[in-house]
């Protein structure tokens, strides 16, 4: 079995860039500072389900691009979530957070109507974060 990112993940983010373990993700939500890590392993469905080894991988990147959003976005606080239930395959939300955001205090999910990234504002934001999560 070939590791393929779900059609879901593929409409709804932006590849930033491949981490050890991960494929890291921008979601397409000018919004909030929202990114997703995917482990590049086939069928992985849940992180309990990984060798140990992968599932400290996982969470070194997770911490790993956490502090990079948190930083970066001087975010009040920090939300990772792997819920899984529209799309089965492994995915771990990281989404800094503010008090002042369109969703706060609620999670994100569900909450208004997503606003893609614009051309100049997706690029600024990609360089952003190519830029900080390679320090």
């Amino acid at each position: 079995m070939t590791f393929t990112l779900h059609p879901q993940l593929e409409a709804d983010t932006v590849h930033i860039a491949e981490l050890g373990l991960c494929s890291l993700l921008l979601m397409n939500d000018a919004r909030f500072p929202w990114c997703i890590l995917v482990p590049r392993i086939a069928g992985a469905r849940e992180v309990h389900t990984l060798h140990s080894e992968e599932q400290m991988a996982l969470w070194r990147e997770v911490a790993h691009v956490a502090g990079t959003l948190e930083g970066a976005f001087d975010a009040e606080k920090m939300n990772v979530a792997a819920l899984g239930n529209l799309v089965p395959q492994l995915h771990i939300h990281v989404i800094a957070r503010h008090t002042t955001d369109a969703a706060w205090p609620n999670p994100v999910w569900g909450r208004g109507t997503p606003t893609p990234y614009d051309e100049d504002a997706l690029a600024e934001r990609l360089a952003l974060l190519r830029e900080a999560v390679t320090q």
